[in-house]
């Protein structure tokens, strides 16, 4: 049988969902309202758990051992080793749904939960790029918003490039190579 989270990872009816965990039609519209208050919620329980990497960007400020330099740096290698462990689905929820395009108006709640996520990820790494600068770790010159986009970028391609077969090995030297100026 195959595991929930492989499931809701992709659109699904609701019979499919059903054959993972059984629960009547009436029973999942009654807990959740709809398959996409079912999606918002396995997002809020995924961001609060494995997700949960990208938040990690914010410890230099939590951290005062830890700069903003080291946040941005540590945060790929986070999520290639979260999304490399074998304890959990492949990939990145909110990388890999980015992906899936449900069609329609009805499916818009679904696509608002991965993109503002997203958003917050983007907003979390441009804080620690700004504060790098402001500390002198960067320089004054740097372009921020590139140098974000760059992060998130190389963040959200580690899904595919993960399940694609390569090595979580050659993506943690991609991320040092990333990094390294």
């Amino acid at each position: 049988m195959a595991s929930p989270k492989a499931t809701i990872r992709r659109p699904s009816p609701v019979s499919r969902i059903q054959a993972v965990c059984p629960l009547s039609s009436a029973s999942l519209y009654a807990a959740f309202g709809s398959k996409e208050g079912l999606f918002q919620q396995v997002v809020e329980h995924y961001v609060k758990g494995p997700g949960s990497v990208t938040d990690l960007a914010t410890d230099f400020g939590a951290d005062e051992t830890v700069g903003p330099r080291e946040a941005i740096a540590g945060l790929p290698h986070r999520s290639i080793g979260m999304q490399a462990d074998p304890s959990h689905p492949d990939g990145c929820l909110i990388a890999l749904s980015s992906t899936m395009r449900a069609p329609g108006e009805d499916h818009a709640g679904a696509r608002a939960a991965v993109v503002a996520r997203r958003e917050a990820d983007r907003m979390r790494i441009r804080s620690c790029v700004e504060a790098a600068v402001t500390s002198g770790e960067l320089d004054a010159d740097a372009d921020i918003g590139g140098m974000t986009s760059m992060v998130h970028g190389f963040l959200l391609g580690i899904s595919t490039q993960l399940r694609d077969g390569v090595a979580a090995t050659n993506l943690h030297t991609a991320a040092d190579v990333l990094l390294s100026n």
